[in-house]
């Protein structure tokens, strides 16, 4: 498994970032063992970088990770990501956000579902503009001078927003942000725009969740064709991300993929972990066998003349459904 920098930090993690949100009965269904096997055989295929959130499974999904990591020096193995922002307790109303009252017990919480006395990255979930970002580093700060938390990161943060960030860091000495986690694969290129070439100026890592759009891009959800039984959009996926247009491209997609004799997942999680600027594009198998599909997406080899291709079917910078909607209209047929 390739090995690459963390942004500007140095640490080096894995190419493929092992995503650990399907983990537990409260999640997809993936059993204890069942998720436990899975972050093993990924430890022994060379992933060494695991990301969670408390939000997941409202801390099942962290409490497996940890019962998996307890266990043969695993932990030290393993560069640990975990998140924090969403509500976790309803009837709590400071039990989420960006400020320092819910950021230190968030972490406290962490720590002890994940059977570890430090976090290796950890990372706010959401942007939140009614807190001052300089309230959130300065928790994130102490936590990191306490040893608790290693480096510190966001999720889904626009550009103009880690500017801010890196501002009130040097203002006030404080510990800046090391990476970014945003939505990023072929049928939502928004943040090539500003966000990549940010990151890429001021040293942010890049961890990109949905490399293949929730299993869209995998070519089991066809244009005008049901979807399949017990798939993950089996009812429908985000409106902005699976219409017609988004199918309709897709259909291009496949043909593309069928033309080269490429596995789709293969294709569209290889082209996201080429792009300049990507640390390690976010995996989430449900099952082994999942796994083992998305560790060969690493022997592809992506040519030119596929990314010329790629480019046309999936313009750069577009969010898809957008596009197409915009150059040909909601109502276009396609097939």
């Amino acid at each position: 498994m390739e090995l690459r920098s963390l942004g500007r930090t140095g640490v080096q993690v894995s190419a493929l970032c092992l995503g650990c949100m399907n983990w537990g009965d409260n999640n997809s269904g993936t059993s204890e063992e069942d998720s436990i096997e899975i972050m093993h055989r990924a430890i022994d295929a060379g992933i060494n970088f695991f990301d969670t959130a408390d939000i997941y499974g409202r801390g099942e999904s962290e409490t497996i990770t940890g019962n998996a990591l307890s266990v043969d020096g695993h932990r030290d193995r393993v560069f640990l990501a975990t998140k924090f922002f969403n509500k976790m307790d309803e009837g709590a109303p400071n039990s989420w956000g960006g400020h320092r009252f819910h950021i230190i017990k968030a972490c406290e919480d962490s720590l002890r579902r994940l059977q570890t006395d430090h976090i290796d990255l950890y990372q706010m979930h959401r942007p939140q503009p009614t807190i001052p970002i300089d309230e959130t580093l300065r928790a994130l700060d102490d936590l990191v001078r306490q040893g608790k938390v290693r480096y510190i990161g966001t999720s889904t943060f626009g550009a103009w927003q880690l500017v801010e960030s890196l501002w009130a860091s040097k203002e006030l000495s404080l510990n800046r942000f090391v990476c970014e986690q945003p939505p990023y694969n072929l049928l939502d290129r928004r943040i090539e725009r500003e966000l990549l070439p940010f990151c890429q100026t001021y040293g942010f890592g890049v961890i990109p969740w949905a490399p293949i759009a929730g299993g869209l891009l995998s070519g089991k959800y066809r244009l005008g064709q049901p979807r399949p039984e017990g798939a993950r959009y089996e009812k429908g996926a985000f409106a902005n991300r699976d219409n017609d247009s988004a199918l309709a491209a897709i259909e291009l997609y496949l043909k593309f993929c069928e033309e080269r004799e490429y596995d789709p997942v293969h294709f569209a999680l290889a082209w996201c972990a080429a792009q300049s600027g990507v640390t390690s594009p976010i995996i989430g198998p449900r099952t082994l066998g999942q796994l083992e599909n998305y560790l060969k997406s690493m022997q592809l080899t992506i040519t030119v003349e596929d990314m010329t291709k790629i480019d046309s079917i999936f313009p750069p910078g577009t969010h898809v459904s957008n596009y197409y909607n915009a150059n040909f209209g909601p109502n276009t047929r396609w097939m």
